[in-house]
């Protein structure tokens, strides 16, 4: 079912907004500009086309404004999804979208208990054949254990510790199978000792660029798409053999998301693959 080619999920952000405030990046008084969050959306949509990837859609939905955030829909592996359970009531009502389309696109989607919070590959990224998963904030460890059993993985559970990382995929981002960004504020001792005891090279992240959401990255092979003003990380991508590109996505951070968080990798979140 699934090819070589990356085939990425998004949503339009058609109803996207700051409607409540569920993170510490969110704030309803500041809001988010509507015609400008299209037009990043827009942008990012044809610039991953433009580097080789197949984009699928699932339909916005009034009254779901974070639809438009399609990392947290599900881990992904093969043709098995599991199927995010958000923490937060506000979300909740994301999941049947979801779990339809997935079903569409001829995913098997499997389910969790609803007391088992799971934020998908918001906080579950493979580096090889090994699943990294961030928990605390949002996704719970037990969960974790749940989806390495239904897609036979090894997981590395992970502590996120700062509350503007709430997420994995906003400290953490794999580009090959042995090489990952990463930002070391955002975990505990143990975490970090993980990262550095199972994944061979770690590019970290500076503060500063970490909070311009610099690990939350699309990688499509060797590219790396980032929200603007990551400099001295595309520099680093760069003596690495990758080919960074920017693009702006200031009204998705307003929300606490960037590039990595409008996607979902449908090829199994492989991002990892060799190019």
């Amino acid at each position: 079912m699934v090819d070589q080619q990356a085939h990425i999920l998004m949503c339009s952000p058609d109803y996207y907004g700051i409607e409540y405030e569920i993170n510490p990046w969110m704030d309803c008084a500041r809001g988010a500009d509507h015609a400008t969050a299209i037009d990043q959306w827009s942008k990012l949509h044809a610039l991953l086309q433009s580097l080789g990837a197949r984009i699928s859609l699932v339909d916005p939905v009034e009254g779901l404004p974070d639809l438009v955030f399609t990392a947290n829909a599900a881990a992904v592996l093969g043709d098995q999804a599991v199927l995010s359970r958000f923490r937060f009531e506000q979300r909740q009502g994301e999941e049947v979208y979801f779990q339809r389309r997935l079903s569409e696109l001829g995913f098997a989607v499997l389910t969790l208990d609803e007391s088992e919070f799971f934020e998908g590959a918001g906080d579950a990224l493979f580096c090889g054949d090994t699943l990294f998963a961030g928990y605390r904030i949002r996704s719970d460890a037990q969960a974790h254990q749940r989806v390495g059993e239904l897609l036979g993985r090894r997981v590395i559970p992970m502590e996120l510790v700062d509350d503007y990382f709430y997420h994995l995929d906003t400290c953490f981002c794999p580009l090959t199978p042995t090489t990952a960004l990463y930002y070391p504020g955002a975990f505990d001792d143990y975490a970090r000792r993980a990262l550095a005891e199972h994944i061979e090279t770690l590019v970290e992240v500076g503060a500063t660029e970490a909070r311009r959401f610099a690990c939350n990255a699309v990688v499509v092979g060797d590219h790396v798409v980032t929200n603007v003003g990551c400099p001295r990380m595309h520099e680093q991508l760069r003596r690495g053999g990758f080919h960074p590109h920017e693009t702006s996505l200031s009204e998705f951070v307003k929300a606490g998301g960037s590039a990595k968080c409008l996607t979902l990798r449908l090829d199994g979140e492989e991002s990892t693959r060799p190019a």
